[in-house]
């Protein structure tokens, strides 16, 4: 039964992808865009209403991209998600995250930490 589940839902996203559309719905959006290269992604859903880059500290080299749409998706249910997050590495999609958060922030942030802790001292026991 899953594999006819999963058989139907590969067709249904291939008869999306031929008419040069995206499934609204989370599970078939899933499938369809992580098969997509982000040139083409651009050119079905146009340009991300947030764009931030990911940059190696070092050689400030990008190694990837976070794209923010916003009510592209529906959940299960129909609802709207206020936000969709596509994360990308390369020309691929590698993460989708569907957001309730309208903003689509963080509602906490990550503090880095300024210098490494130090290690427990270890007695002669060790």
């Amino acid at each position: 039964m899953k594999a006819l589940l999963a058989l139907l839902l590969i067709s249904l996203s291939t008869l999306a992808l031929a008419r040069d559309e995206l499934p609204l719905n989370e599970g078939s959006f899933v499938d369809a865009i992580k098969t997509l290269k982000t040139s083409k992604i651009a050119e079905l859903l146009g340009e991300p209403q947030k764009h931030y880059e990911l940059k190696d500290d070092h050689t400030s080299e990008v190694i990837g991209q976070v794209w923010q749409y916003e009510y592209l998706n529906t959940s299960e249910e129909g609802e709207y998600y206020p936000t969709t997050e596509l994360d990308i590495v390369g020309d691929r999609v590698a993460t989708v995250v569907f957001m309730n958060d309208p903003q689509g922030e963080q509602t906490s942030t990550p503090t880095p930490l300024e210098e490494e802790p130090p290690l427990p001292e270890c007695n002669p026991s060790c």
